[in-house]
């Protein structure tokens, strides 16, 4: 079993507001001591024993850590450095402060050919990086692709949340259904994986 970083985030970080929160985590902004330089920290739940439900199993956490430190794209989100308390796993991780494309697109009503054309490429090649290493984010969906600048002329898509995410071996069959419930293609099928399925995780059911 991995052993993070022991000491106190607190130390090597200046922990500020809460930018979201799923089932078992909350990420807040923080800022670098050393540098002033500004993150993402995910504060994840541990789960306390292995029958119980709250909170995620130190293998997955592994997992999705593992997974992120292999991703290094200009349209997937970046981790920084780890973090392990009695009670939590901190990830501090590349701050993206533009928003959900999803929220972005509403605001502005309506994109050009080009515009478009833009976010959809940045999506795919994104993508297309993580199958080029055998890894499916399960959990393609609008909350997990965002921008990473919205202000900026041509904003940049970062490809955000791994906990669902898992690298594939194609010599053995894969049986399990992961992602959010809406956004599951109606063709997923727990047998063997294919990695340009996960294309169609993001477009809802009919």
């Amino acid at each position: 079993m991995t052993v993070f970083n022991q000491e106190n985030v607190e130390d090597y970080y200046e922990i500020g507001d809460e930018l979201g929160s799923g089932q078992f985590a909350v990420v807040r902004k923080c800022r670098k001591k050393s540098t002033g330089l500004e993150y993402a920290a995910k504060f994840i739940k541990k789960r306390r024993s292995k029958s119980s439900r709250r909170g995620v199993s130190k293998d997955d956490i592994e997992r999705e850590v593992s997974i992120l430190k292999e991703i290094k794209h200009p349209n997937v989100i970046t981790l920084h450095d780890v973090f392990e308390n009695k009670h939590e796993v901190i990830l501090i991780l590349e701050l993206v402060a533009g928003g959900e494309l999803f929220d972005f697109l509403a605001e502005k009503e309506s994109l050009s050919e080009e515009e478009a054309t833009e976010f959809l490429k940045q999506i795919l090649d994104g993508v297309n990086y993580l199958h080029s290493k055998h890894i499916a984010h399960f959990d393609l969906k609008p909350e997990n692709i965002m921008l990473l600048n919205r202000s900026m002329p041509h904003p940049r898509i970062k490809l955000i949340d791994f906990g669902l995410a898992h690298k594939i071996d194609f010599s053995n069959d894969f049986k399990n259904i992961f992602g959010t419930p809406e956004f599951v293609g109606q063709f997923a099928n727990p047998v063997r994986p294919s990695l340009p399925s996960s294309l169609f995780i993001c477009i809802p059911n009919q």
